[in-house]
């Protein structure tokens, strides 16, 4: 075997493993792509005579272009928008396992990619590298360009954020509210008009963002029976998430996500609703996975 096709074949050995490490950095299939790609040719035009671990040398190259490719999209000002992430993963191209990519953006989750792509850069791939493909930050330091003190610090404050650590300690009243929305969500899906009612103050006051273009005529409801009117039956593609230390919740049917609700509770019910889907606002928001 030559050269080029020992190099292939490694390559073709790990690339689910790489094209794990890339969605979870970049949160879109089609860039992970494009890194493997770029990876490829990096790879190709390498010495790698001296490679003892291949498998984690090509991570720490994918890890790198995964690093030039966040960068250079927020130098863009192309962060990554919560409308795009995660997208639907429905193919499994080059003779991947079938159930390699159809897992895929479950084993992440859309709420972590939420929180993961507010992450600068270098937190993200710290975060990505340790928390969930287990590299020492030894391995991860001379990747991200910073000592091992330093990713040490990247990754934990960044796992703060992902675990919600700063805002979503479990107190009763978190609790409380957490149960109550819950219940929401599940009468929105299931259309349970009266349970909608148990849960809404009769005087709830919904608050639609006219940037979604659906509600664009009715940028305010009033009152419980008209608020479970525009609920019922729907809310199929809405998450639990901490929206700015409360609970909230993003709707993103198919993996796209089109906005946030930011719930406010008195008196275990609740009162007001308000919608946001304006992606400046969005960018705005802190937004950390609720604990299971």
């Amino acid at each position: 075997m030559n050269d080029h096709n020992w190099l292939v074949e490694q390559f073709e050995a790990h690339r689910n493993h790489l094209q794990a490490v890339a969605y979870r950095m970049l949160g879109s299939l089609s860039e992970a792509d494009d890194a493997i790609q770029e990876s490829w040719i990096r790879l190709s035009r390498s010495d790698t005579s001296g490679v003892e671990n291949m498998g984690g040398w090509l991570t720490t190259i994918v890890s790198r272009v995964c690093l030039d490719m966040l960068r250079s999209r927020k130098s863009r000002r192309e962060e990554l928008t919560m409308v795009s992430i995660p997208e639907p993963v429905t193919s499994h191209q080059d003779g991947s396992d079938p159930e390699h990519e159809a897992l895929l953006a479950d084993s992440v989750g859309l709420a972590m990619l939420v929180v993961l792509g507010n992450l600068n850069p270098a937190e993200r791939i710290a975060f990505v590298l340790h928390d969930i493909f287990a590299l020492s930050f030894s391995e991860i330091a001379p990747i991200i360009g910073r000592n091992e003190a330093a990713a040490r610090q990247l990754a934990s404050r960044a796992r703060r954020r992902v675990q919600g650590a700063e805002t979503t300690s479990e107190t009763a009243e978190l609790k409380r509210k957490r149960e109550l929305v819950d219940a929401f969500l599940a009468a929105s899906r299931t259309g349970d008009f009266e349970k909608l009612l148990t849960v809404l103050d009769p005087n709830v006051v919904l608050r639609n963002d006219t940037a979604f273009s659906p509600v664009s005529n009715s940028p305010v409801v009033h009152g419980s029976q008209a608020v479970a009117m525009q609920f019922a039956g729907r809310a199929q593609g809405a998450r639990l998430v901490i929206v700015n230390g409360s609970v909230g919740v993003i709707v993103a049917p198919r993996g796209r996500l089109l906005f946030v609700l930011e719930l406010t509770v008195a008196d275990d019910k609740i009162t007001e609703i308000d919608m946001i889907a304006d992606q400046a606002r969005l960018h705005q928001l802190d937004i950390a996975v609720l604990n299971d």
